[in-house]
């Protein structure tokens, strides 16, 4: 999804994925990785961003998070299994 918008964003500048690696000081092995979701670094996004001048729109690329990661530990959840007793093995003479 993210690597979708960047490569829409990359292509609504008119650039090709060699001359933003390029621009941006990244390999383009790196950036086709990144636009692909095959994995990346925080590093090579924010070049991309800085070489697309487009640092501002970090937040209409990455949404905000809806849910708390605060508020999901402090729910409390119902066990998924019920778990029984342990019964004792009876001891082999």
């Amino acid at each position: 999804m993210l690597g979708e918008r960047l490569r829409a964003l990359r292509l609504s500048r008119n650039f090709s994925q060699r001359e933003l690696a390029d621009k941006a000081g990244v390999s383009l092995r790196a950036w086709h990785n990144l636009e692909a979701g095959a994995g990346s670094t925080i590093e090579t996004f924010l070049r991309g961003l800085k070489a697309l001048d487009a640092v501002d729109t970090l937040d209409a690329l990455v949404p905000q998070s809806r849910v708390s990661p605060l508020a999901l530990l402090k729910k409390s959840s119902l066990p998924r299994r019920v778990s029984r007793p342990r019964t004792k093995q009876k001891a082999t003479p």
